[in-house]
């Protein structure tokens, strides 16, 4: 299977072979296990002191004076410690001994990545996942993509390939976070847009677009392929990426 290669101002400035992995089966279930697989590990442990809620003289009446058992302040007749109590510890609080890291096996972390590939070459996804853009995919540019050091640069080089329509749709989609996230950081949702793969080092100059991850084809995982765990990432690659890519996967 072929794919045209794009040049910086929206020619075409050839083809290229695409590598195996561009042929994969799409397997949704694998992606979504693998993109949880990957959030889990920024899972911050939390819990409550182990103490909470005990530190008090409280105990009980025992039988013969017409109340419940439950234990009771001295000197005093409030309920305490019990959860039922007011002021009492907590039921089932959470404990950070819990393991939250949720494991995949590696030929099932590899297999769904390889889909997530496969799945950028897929036009009734990526449209699905509302993604704006002309032409076929997957998009494929020249190397001279990665020399790029300005950000207007890449923004008409994006606009050259009809793909800078999808960056405008994140940037009109920001909007402040209904909730309590607001006041824990979260403050703002926006939608993704593109990701650039590049062959060697990560396209600093466009790190700032709205909406775009941009990272090197050893360091694309599950969640950068298919945020969300939703497959069909609208997907810039350059010519060394796709020969790299082509290497590793075989």
């Amino acid at each position: 299977m072929k794919a045209q290669v794009r040049s910086l101002d929206g020619g075409v400035a050839g083809e290229m072979e695409l590598p195996p992995v561009f042929g994969e089966d799409f397997r949704p279930d694998l992606i979504k296990k693998a993109v949880l697989a990957v959030q889990s590990t920024r899972y911050q442990p939390h819990g409550t002191d182990p103490y909470a809620g005990i530190r008090t003289s409280a105990h009980s009446w025992g039988s013969g004076r017409g109340v419940a058992h439950v234990p009771r302040i001295k000197n005093g007749s409030r309920a305490a410690r019990v959860p039922q109590a007011k002021g009492g510890r907590e039921a089932h609080p959470p404990k950070v001994q819990k393991v939250l890291l949720e494991k995949i096996n590696v030929k099932e972390m590899r297999k769904a990545i390889h889909s997530a590939i496969a799945a950028t070459a897929m036009k009734d996804l990526v449209l699905h996942r509302g993604h704006s853009f002309e032409g076929d995919l997957p998009l494929i540019i020249e190397d001279g993509l990665e020399g790029l050091k300005k950000t207007g640069d890449v923004v008409e080089a994006l606009r050259a390939i009809g793909a800078y329509a999808d960056v405008e749709r994140s940037k009109r989609s920001r909007k402040i976070r209904a909730g309590r996230g607001k006041m824990r950081g979260r403050v703002y949702k926006q939608k993704k847009s593109l990701l650039i793969v590049t062959a060697k080092e990560p396209l600093e100059a466009a790190r700032n677009l709205p909406g775009v991850d941009v990272a090197t084809v050893k360091q694309l995982n599950a969640e950068l392929l298919a945020p969300g765990t939703h497959a069909g990432r609208l997907t810039l690659w350059t010519e060394s990426a796709i020969r790299l890519l082509g290497g590793m996967t075989e």
